[in-house]
């Protein structure tokens, strides 16, 4: 019988250990950069590795560096599926109190995925592909979830990703998206300012305690997405990401 450690099956917590690790290093690592990262023995990374390998959860790579592999994908759609099924009736509500599009997206590696969208009943509004991946440092949910990590892995994220400016408004030096985000973790909620598309401004939240991080948001234009909706939007917003979290954790709980 395998070892258990903390009530659980100690192979497969170390196995999940280096899955996060690899994940947490951009998808790509070398096995001795994987040592430096864990307290584990070589031996055991290797071992792992193996496994993980022939199950096809990782890949190694012809420069020998090892990669997340392509089994995860098909779990991870899953999942995100899963997620925005919860998610949706929240939004639904939101939508049908603020009128406005509402979303829900998850960090992807460097990059948010949106998964799950209820939108406005305006003809002119905000429409968001369910799939879609976008940059964290000038959407709305990817500065409310930046805004939740230290500093070092943020550099690390935009880093990788770049940080193109899609409008004159778009956010373009890692010095003033960490203003931006200290400003964020003060008041408690992101906007993105016309910075994915002129006309359009979204109000954004995470999801807190979230077993992955995720934010919440509604977006329209500029016309009507203003600083009288904003003070009935942000209240609504903090109730159904904490509702949103309570589900997550009693779903984890069980």
């Amino acid at each position: 019988m395998a070892e258990k450690a903390s009530g659980g099956v100690q192979s497969v917590e170390r196995a999940f250990e280096l899955l996060e690790l690899i994940t947490n290093a951009g998808g790509e690592v070398t096995l001795s950069e994987l040592s430096s990262f864990t307290s584990l023995p070589l031996p055991t990374i290797h071992r792992l590795l193996r496994t993980l390998v022939s199950l096809g959860y990782v890949r190694q790579l012809a420069n020998r560096r090892y990669s997340l592999g392509p089994r995860l994908i098909r779990l991870g759609e899953v999942a995100n599926k899963q997620l925005g099924s919860l998610a949706r009736p929240h939004l639904k509500k939101l939508v049908e109190t603020l009128g406005e599009s509402a979303n829900m997206a998850v960090l992807d590696s460097e990059m948010v995925v949106y998964i799950a969208q209820v939108p406005s009943p305006h003809s002119m509004r905000m429409f968001t592909e369910v799939g879609r991946r976008a940059h964290t440092h000038d959407t709305g949910v990817g500065k409310a979830i930046l805004a939740q990590l230290e500093d070092d892995t943020v550099r690390d994220i935009v880093t990788r990703a770049g940080m193109p400016t899609p409008t004159e408004m778009s956010i373009g030096n890692i010095s003033d998206l960490m203003l931006e985000l200290k400003n964020i973790r003060e008041r408690g909620y992101s906007i993105d300012e016309q910075e994915q598309e002129i006309g359009v401004r979204c109000f954004a939240m995470a999801v807190p305690d979230a077993p992955t991080p995720m934010a919440i948001s509604v977006s329209g234009p500029v016309s009507r997405v203003d600083d009288a909706f904003a003070k009935r939007a942000v209240p609504l917003l903090q109730s159904a990401a904490e509702q949103i979290s309570a589900q997550l954790n009693a779903a984890a709980a069980s």
